[in-house]
């Protein structure tokens, strides 16, 4: 297990295993291999004062590390990723380690800027024909500018052999995108068109296989909870 200063971490963290954001620290902690406490905040029901306490915003997740309070899924990640530097994330201090974190953090940068958030703007759509519209334009970004930065990938993200935190940070989301295709949520154009990008489609079949991404992973509640998601969205659209 991983130490700090020659001492085990206490670490308790608040999460919930349905939301791909807190999904992304089980990750971390996973490939770290930290112990830990956790603690399962239902996202569905009004928080309990005592978690707003701990969380005024009352997302996930949330880590107690050693008494500190720390919260937003990309800070805990990087947190924990700065406090042990492993395949993950180089420890800063060398050229050659600024390089592989810079170009870690424009990867990480680049999907969710560009392409992010088209899944779940796909599911908002009702009709086929607009879903399809916005599967296409998500399978061209993905193309344009995700594609190239895989090249190296052998399999995971800049050549290397383990997860890094790319994959810790993003994987969640691929993840989900192709149950949401399996179970007719998304258009299956999607995953035709990012079989057709030869390093992208490498690169995502070992991630959503990875036993750190999919060891919280239930498929059929997660695409349960999130089409009860959609239809209460819909629903308050509907009622404006």
């Amino acid at each position: 297990m991983a130490q700090v200063n020659g001492n085990a971490p206490k670490i308790t963290l608040y999460t919930n295993h349905n939301c791909p954001w807190a999904h992304r620290s089980h990750i971390v902690l996973k490939e770290l291999g930290l112990s830990f406490d956790e603690v399962i905040i239902d996202l569905n029901t009004p928080r309990e004062p005592w978690y707003l306490e701990i969380n005024p915003r009352g997302l996930v997740p949330t880590i107690d590390f050693n008494g500190e309070i720390i919260t937003e899924s990309g800070i805990v990640s990087q947190f924990l990723a700065d406090a042990y530097p492993s395949h993950l994330l180089p420890a800063s201090g060398s050229a050659d380690a600024a390089l592989t974190r810079a170009r870690i953090g424009f990867f990480v940068d680049t999907w969710f800027s560009k392409a992010g958030s088209f899944w779940f703007q796909i599911l908002l759509k009702e009709s086929d024909e607009d879903k399809e519209k916005l599967a296409k334009e998500l399978v061209d970004i993905v193309g344009k500018e995700i594609e190239p930065l895989l090249k190296n990938a052998k399999p995971f993200f800049g050549g290397s052999a383990k997860l890094t935190l790319a994959e810790a940070l993003i994987a969640p989301f691929i993840l989900r995108i192709y149950a949401l295709a399996k179970h007719g949520f998304i258009p299956q154009s999607v995953v035709s068109g990012f079989d057709a990008l030869p390093n992208f489609s490498k690169w995502a079949a070992e991630v959503v296989k990875h036993e750190s991404v999919t060891y919280i992973w239930d498929e059929e509640r997660t695409i349960a909870g999130t089409a009860k998601k959609i239809e209460s969205l819909r629903a308050k659209a509907t009622a404006k």
